[in-house]
């Protein structure tokens, strides 16, 4: 088991490239609140939810990080993944949805 940790604690560095206080910061803008899919009546995205997770996260040392943190960093990794295969817009993708998507889940995809 920690042999996987340590794959998905490595993937997880390399997906989230986002600092946890700009995380925090674009979580607090309009654009973060008014993409994504949200669970049967809730208020908040699954994303904007992820993201509060993935700060905490990022804020924890290596030696504190639960199973379940593990297994949420696995479930970014996959998410940002499948979300960058899919392609952004051919315009404007420095404001575009999908931009803002990425953003809740950790990556900006134009620091890559």
């Amino acid at each position: 088991m920690a042999d996987d940790h340590d794959q998905i604690y490595a993937d997880f560095k390399e997906t989230v490239n986002m600092a946890p206080a700009q995380l925090e910061k674009f979580l607090d803008s309009d654009e973060s609140r008014k993409v994504g899919q949200k669970k049967d009546g809730a208020d908040e995205s699954v994303g904007h939810e992820s993201g509060g997770k993935i700060v905490a996260i990022k804020r924890k040392k290596k030696a504190d990080l639960t199973d379940d943190d593990y297994a949420h960093m696995k479930k970014v990794v996959g998410y940002v993944h499948r979300h960058l295969k899919q392609g952004g817009p051919d315009k404007d993708v420095e404001h575009s949805p999908w931009r803002y998507s990425l953003m809740n889940w950790g990556h900006d995809p134009l620091k890559d």
